[in-house]
């Protein structure tokens, strides 16, 4: 502990500031927080643990998981520096999750739906037989109960440590979603930062409709690697969801305060509801309320001025 002329020095606890990843600008962890992990400066989206994706996104008390405990299994005896077995161990104990997803049914603004949320802090968000796996039951559910499907893709890719044991999930849920597609339902794929390799090329990409977070990163390849091979440089903004939107590859872009209410709209037309009752806007902040209120007065004020019949002027003879 450091000393100062006036006595010992306090010591500033941890964790109180966090660096932004895009702008590099210091954010207020409690203030970062309370914006949903977005920047205040720059505006950049942080990846989201799964089970905070699913609380901001799925109205109170409406989820219900499905299938927890599936887990991988080591097939090829994969061995790095780390045992796959080993490591897929450490992995659940860190994160207390069994897998890169969690899926369930659940409501958003009040309309049933069957959502999957990947999970970016689980190897990477990789797509191995389990994550494979849960999104192919998930549909499989979807169409007997006639729910239209939400995905939410956050990952690198599929899981090397499996082979081709992985490659072959990619087949598999896109097979799934065409299944659900005859069946007469709607999927929805959100894309957040990062969604790439076999995610990108599989059923991110398949789905009725295509959302992304703001300034993702969504590709197949990475972007040093394609600038390597075809030895060319790459436009600006290449591979971000601005860039892919502009390129008629994706449907739109919602930023992460207004994807709850996005979601309930399109949900709502997809099943049939009444899209006006499914997006009411969040309740109003209390901090904002005194807002709002005088801006509402100065808006009346300003029509009855309007409003306000003029005097007619004296004839001159």
């Amino acid at each position: 502990m450091a000393w100062t002329r006036f006595g010992k020095k306090k010591d500033m606890p941890g964790g109180l500031w966090i660096k932004c990843e895009s702008c590099g600008a210091m954010l207020f962890r409690k203030e970062f927080e309370q914006k949903k992990r977005v920047c205040g400066t720059c505006g950049y989206h942080f990846t989201l643990p799964a089970r905070e994706r699913i609380e901001m996104t799925a109205d109170a008390g409406s989820f219900e998981e499905l299938w927890p405990d599936l887990v991988a299994q080591d097939v090829l005896g994969f061995n790095d520096r780390v045992p796959y077995g080993e490591k897929l161990t450490q992995t659940k104990a860190k994160t207390g999750e069994a897998d890169a997803i969690v899926v369930g049914t659940a409501a958003v603004k009040g309309v049933p739906c069957a959502l999957g949320v990947m999970n970016f802090q689980f190897l990477g968000g990789s797509m191995g037989m389990v994550v494979g796996e849960k999104i192919a039951l998930l549909c499989e559910l979807a169409a007997k109960r006639r729910l239209p499907v939400v995905l939410f893709a956050c990952s690198g890719g599929a899981r090397m440590h499996e082979g081709a044991v992985s490659l072959m999930q990619m087949a598999k849920t896109c097979g799934a979603l065409q299944q659900l597609n005859r069946a007469g339902c709607v999927s929805i794929s959100v894309m957040t930062h990062p969604t790439t390799g076999g995610v990108t090329a599989s059923f991110a990409s398949v789905c009725d409709l295509l959302l992304a977070e703001p300034g993702a990163l969504i590709g197949f390849a990475g972007p040093r690697v394609i600038a390597t091979t075809i030895k060319k440089e790459l436009p600006k903004g290449f591979q971000r969801s601005e860039f892919l939107l502009e390129k008629g590859q994706i449907d739109r872009i919602v930023g992460r305060s207004a994807m709850r209410d996005e979601l309930g709209r399109l949900l709502a037309y997809a099943t049939g509801r009444d899209a006006v009752a499914a997006f009411k806007p969040l309740p109003v902040a209390a901090d904002d309320e005194a807002a709002v209120a005088a801006a509402a007065a100065a808006a009346a004020a300003a029509a009855a001025t309007a409003e306000k019949p003029r005097k007619k002027g004296k004839v001159k003879s």
